[in-house]
């Protein structure tokens, strides 16, 4: 009799045991998927204006000039703290896991130009490895040029061609 006590007693317990773990409240709320990720030369190929895989310095700076006058709402050539504050969210609302904030970093009360494109310049400057103004595919992605026939340039001619 004693070990159907212990039975039904372990049977019990198991028994609150498993409604106590069944009653947690409400479901977890389910996660957010990740955002993406995105290369920092996507920071990068945005400027790229004709689409060539080249992404030319005058393209960059056409494009950053662009982008600082539509956020200089006060056309005054400063950004204030309103401005500065759209931008840096409408670039954290993009998820871009490159996303560079604006800062005032002379802390003047204005972002100008230079400190508005100073983190897409000095990324230029990094990736243009030969400082030709101009970033290509091979030096956006770290791949060497294709190059369809690689013994057409070190052969010599054949003979009969005189």
């Amino acid at each position: 009799m004693q070990s159907r006590l212990t039975l039904a007693t372990v049977l019990s317990a198991g028994a609150l045991l498993l409604a106590a773990c069944a009653d947690d409240g409400p479901p977890p709320e389910p996660q957010k998927p990740a955002k993406p990720f995105h290369p920092v030369v996507e920071l990068l190929e945005r400027y790229d204006a004709d689409h060539d895989g080249t992404v030319t310095r005058a393209e960059m700076e056409a494009g950053l000039k662009a982008e600082f006058e539509a956020a200089d709402k006060k056309h005054n050539g400063c950004l204030d703290a309103d401005e500065t504050d759209a931008v840096n969210e409408a670039r954290w609302a993009e998820g871009l896991s490159t996303t560079s904030t604006i800062v005032d970093w002379n802390h003047d009360g204005c972002v100008d130009f230079k400190e508005f494109s100073n983190t897409v310049r000095s990324l230029f400057d990094e990736f243009d490895k030969n400082n030709d103004g101009k970033l290509t595919p091979e030096e956006l992605h770290g791949k060497k040029p294709k190059v369809k026939n690689p013994e057409a340039d070190t052969r010599a001619p054949r003979d009969g061609g005189n």
